[in-house]
């Protein structure tokens, strides 16, 4: 599995604090393991997001990826449910 980020994904990454950007290392390690894992709540979103899947970091912060082809992942959202779905 190959995991890239969008530039989008880089910047709002770069404003967490550094407790939530090592969140997410953790669960990108436990995305590794089990993309499917149910401490991730991976799922499908519909609306202006369709076609990218989110997976909970902590609380109220999500990562929205995509796929493309069989193995790579692109994140290319990070922020709280208000600020992407509000």
């Amino acid at each position: 599995m190959v995991i890239k980020t969008t530039n989008s994904f880089d910047k709002q990454y770069a404003k967490l604090t550094r407790e939530d950007q090592q969140r997410f290392k953790n669960r990108i390690q436990l995305f590794q393991t089990n993309p499917f894992d149910r401490l991730l709540n991976n799922h499908g979103l519909k609306g202006k997001y369709l076609g990218y899947r989110s997976i909970d970091v902590r609380g109220d912060l999500r990562a929205l990826y995509k796929v493309e082809g069989n193995v790579i992942i692109i994140f290319a959202f990070i922020g709280s449910h208000s600020q992407l779905y509000g």
